[in-house]
């Protein structure tokens, strides 16, 4: 997959009403010009210091993957693209959750004795029920507004691409892996300008966990966490449990460059 990388040394900016800016790029990794262009269509930003796309560029060849290109941003014209409005919520989401962080009390019947079961939460003969429980997931909108033009078929399919990925570098001052992009919609009033609301969620990266005796483990945002259990003999209950002898992390959802969105 071609990758569009900004030569920041190399941008040209001017200020004033007429304000403009020059971006230049290199495209990596193109099969060929129509992908370099496709690169730089769909992953240069489509605003860039509150300046609009007016023009893209695809330069010279370098070598047999390698192209320069250039985008040029302008002033928006009058109904083009009046602002951001943002939303967000912190009222988090659910996990369903078979170990605790820590076992508070266990407590027994006369003449018995509770098994230690490692932290497991709801084990029955068969295996472990577990808990939902509410965990924090930050949830964010921005609402951005496009010309026509720059809403094309193609756009709407990388959007389309991009939904249900996570992040695959820094975005919105969160880590990799945290941002999870759930989704756009748009909509058009006559010829007017496309109201776009991309829509995120938040899920912090966690490092060193600890299952049981299972210690130093880390976990993306949005990876899933399971944990296989065996059976074993308890020796101070003298009852057969289901300990917690292994944990995976699993990675569910792709990696991608959100700078496709087109909103920086």
């Amino acid at each position: 997959m071609a990758e569009l990388v900004p030569r920041w040394e190399g941008i040209d900016i001017i200020d004033g009403e007429s304000a403009s800016a020059v971006v230049p790029y290199y495209v990596f990794g193109a099969d060929s010009d129509v992908d370099a262009y496709n690169a730089l269509f769909n992953y240069a930003p489509l605003i860039f210091v509150n300046l609009i796309v007016k023009t893209r560029h695809l330069g010279e060849r370098i070598d047999s993957t390698t192209w320069e290109g250039e985008v040029t941003y302008g002033v928006p014209e009058a109904s083009e693209g009046d602002g951001v409005d943002y939303t967000f919520d912190t009222g988090g989401g659910t996990a369903h959750l078979t170990q605790s962080l820590e076992t508070l009390g266990s407590y027994a019947a006369p003449g018995y004795s509770a098994p230690d079961f490692g932290g497991a939460i709801g084990v029955t003969p068969d295996g472990v029920n577990g808990v939902d429980v509410a965990v924090p997931v930050y949830h964010f909108s921005e609402t951005h507004r496009f010309p026509p033009s720059a809403v094309t078929e193609d756009y709407k399919n990388t959007l389309a691409d991009l939904t249900g990925c996570q992040n695959s570098t820094t975005f919105r001052g969160r880590e990799r892996g945290e941002v999870h992009f759930e989704g756009a919609a748009g909509s058009q009033r006559g010829q007017e300008d496309y109201e776009i609301a991309f829509k995120f969620a938040v899920s912090p990266n966690a490092t060193n966990l600890t299952v049981g005796p299972v210690t130093g483990i880390d976990k993306g945002g949005w990876d899933y966490l399971w944990v296989r259990y065996i059976d074993k003999e308890d020796a101070s209950s003298k009852s057969l449990i289901k300990y917690p002898a292994a944990v995976y992390v699993e990675r569910v959802k792709e990696f991608a460059e959100f700078a496709g969105l087109g909103i920086g």
